[in-house]
């Protein structure tokens, strides 16, 4: 038993490692967990590989400048597909002469077992882009030759990578993967997830996540089987795994700091029972939360707005804005006048009334809640305060890595009842016919918000904790994820009928760096909000992040005005609804102006199911009210289809 104490307690724990089941199975049970371990796939090697004898020949001839070793066992696959047809030590000899990658542990040790020592070995966590780190800090590929070792599916991403560099890139394909021959565990193993007998699911490796797919697939059990696996605790090794999991629409709910099997367990058994405990409560509200959103009898259901989302044709263009409640109004001002900013979020007759006076006003299709990015950051313990004429300020923030610690898990939205009561009360004053968004920050905006303190211009504490102690954001993410899935789905079981990520800082980032740090604790928590439900993830500030935005799992992408729709929208693909992008200065202009700049919109929209009219961002405070009620008629008019 481990020392801490931390442990499965007797929980269920199901792996699909295949050569390595037998360890697997010491280590679960050493971590008091129950195994169920069943192997998932099996190395195919290819028979007659001709083009792996060319490629041993073309390196005797000095054909060859590098070579990129992905996988142990492809490795020795390689050395028994030339056997007896190359001249195998004079192989090794020019190998060892030239440039040779490793991209993990296994290879190293593979190319070992022969006498030979790679030229470079990429550090974890061992994915594509650690690789094509580790190439731009050591070595120019520019216009060589160098070939990868495939392991499965060829890499398109480091391929793409690759090239870019200049390098002239071949793939070598050694070995295949395919069911085992004795699929009989495996699929007992499926059949024990779909009737609730296992609590922990352990993955390694993409190609067991395949393979169990496949079969299920192949059973008939394949929607059965991806509940069931989202009910348990998703445990996987490293980025790589965490990509294809998410990518598959999966959520992760725990990563090793090292991408390695024992610290997979070891991390499995300290966090299993605290997240299992909060799946089966978030499941609960769930079920009840997923039978309203899907009932197709709701007044709401059939909205132009929540058509829209779902690409649904509708009659006209729907139309809502972004802070359509707010200090351009004198209604808003008036109830400002007598109360702080956090009074009035907390008071829910108020929040109803700011926003259902709004609606009434402007002939919007939609209303959002009123409330704040920010209040979700106070009972997770960060001392949270609007300072008159400084905006939000955070007095303890998280400036170093232990400073995580500190910021709490969200058990409960308890502490966030007011927020709850304002969905319900601005639901029932609502028309009953009229959807009602729900919304949070999302986690690189509150993480931001956590460490600097307030606004920022270069957001320099953020990115150097995230780029220094990537383990340490990591924790603070996961943790955001966990509170904001709580959160939006708490509003949805209020009744909410849509929810938007904002991601008001997100801008601030490069595509890559959105890639790495952001983007998969979106996937999360966009997997994890009630199915049915359209989630619309918006970010500002840099139109680069569009197609990232769209890989979410996100019903609508929001679009600020620093594109034009059509292009975004080809960006993003046809396949998913985008909400935007008037630039909001244009609601400054002269009736004519704001007529044509609206137009230009619907234009780049050209009828097409999926369009949501709004602003690039928020309603400003010098904002004529004339002029927002005037852009709605506008939109309605102009986008008639009947």
């Amino acid at each position: 038993m481990p020392e801490n104490g931390k442990n499965f307690a007797g929980l269920n724990v199901a792996s699909f490692e295949s050569r390595r089941g037998k360890e697997m199975a010491v280590i679960i049970e050493k971590f008091g967990g129950v195994p169920h371990v069943s192997p998932s796939m099996r190395e195919v090697p290819l028979e007659d590989n001709q083009p792996a004898v060319d490629f041993a020949n073309r390196v005797i001839t000095g054909q060859i400048d590098i070579v990129i070793f992905m996988t142990g066992v492809g490795f020795n696959h390689l050395l028994a597909a030339i056997d007896r047809k190359v001249d195998k030590q004079r192989f090794l000899d020019a190998l060892s002469d030239i440039t040779t990658i490793c991209r993990g542990p296994k290879p190293v040790a593979a190319m070992r077992e022969v006498n030979l020592t790679p030229t470079i070995k990429v550090p974890e966590p061992n994915t594509w882009r650690e690789i094509l780190q580790t190439i731009d800090t050591e070595i120019h590929i520019a216009n060589q030759t160098l070939v990868v070792q495939e392991y499965g599916v060829t890499n398109a991403s480091l391929v793409a990578g690759l090239e870019a560099r200049g390098a002239h890139v071949e793939t070598l394909h050694v070995y295949d993967w395919d069911l085992p021959e004795d699929i009989g565990p495996l699929a007992a193993n499926i059949q024990k997830m779909i009737d609730g007998k296992i609590d922990v699911s352990l993955f390694t490796s993409a190609n067991q996540l395949n393979h169990v797919l496949k079969l299920a697939q192949r059973q008939g059990q394949m929607e059965a089987f991806s509940a069931a696996l989202r009910g348990t605790v998703i445990c996987s090794v490293g980025p790589t795994m965490s990509e294809r999991l998410r990518d598959l629409g999966y959520p992760v709910d725990v990563e090793p700091e090292h991408p390695k099997m024992g610290p997979l367990v070891a991390a499995a058994a300290e966090r299993s029972q605290d997240i299992l405990v909060r799946k089966r409560q978030i499941r609960a509200v769930l079920e009840e939360t997923t039978k309203a959103a899907l009932n197709k009898e709701a007044p709401w259901y059939n909205s132009a707005f929540l058509k829209a989302c779902r690409r649904e044709p509708t009659d006209f263009t729907p139309v809502w804005l972004m802070r359509q409640a707010g200090r351009y109004m004198k209604e808003y001002r008036d109830v400002r006048a007598k109360t702080t900013f956090l009074e009035l979020c907390a008071n829910p007759q108020l929040c109803s009334e700011v926003m259902c006076t709004a609606v009434e006003k402007l002939g919007v299709d939609a209303a959002i809640i009123f409330s704040d990015l920010l209040p979700i950051l106070q009972p997770m313990g960060l001392d949270l305060e609007f300072a008159k004429g400084e905006g939000p300020v955070i007095h303890n923030p998280i400036r170093e890595a232990a400073d995580v610690d500190r910021v709490l898990e969200l058990e409960s939205t308890d502490s966030l009842h007011y927020v709850m009561e304002t969905v319900k009360q601005t639901r029932a004053d609502l028309p009953a016919d009229m959807p009602l968004i729900g919304f949070a920050g999302a986690p690189f905006t509150l993480a931001s918000y956590a460490i600097e303190g307030g606004g920022s211009r270069d957001y320099v504490n953020t990115k150097t904790l995230m780029f220094r102690d990537p383990g340490a954001w990591r924790e603070l993410m996961e943790r955001f994820v966990r509170a904001i899935s709580r959160y939006l789905n708490a509003q949805i079981a209020a009744g909410a009928q849509a929810v938007q990520l904002f991601d008001s800082w997100a801008g601030a980032l490069g595509p890559d760096d959105y890639r790495r740090y952001v983007l998969p604790y979106v996937k999360d928590i966009v997997a994890q909000i009630a199915p049915g439900v359209p989630v619309i993830n918006f970010a500002t500030g840099n139109p680069a992040l569009l197609p990232m935005l769209a890989e979410s799992g996100a019903a609508v992408v929001g679009v600020d005005w620093r594109i034009r729709l059509d292009v975004a929208w080809e960006t993003v693909g046809h396949n998913i609804a985008v909400q935007g992008n008037l630039d909001p200065v244009s609601l400054l202009a002269d009736p004519m102006e704001l007529r044509r700049r609206a137009k230009d919109v619907l234009d780049q929209a050209a009828g097409r199911p999926g369009h949501i009219f709004n602003l690039g961002h928020g309603v400003m405070q010098q904002t004529p009210v004339d002029n927002a009620r005037a852009l709605v008629d506008m939109v309605h008019e102009m986008s008639q289809r009947k």
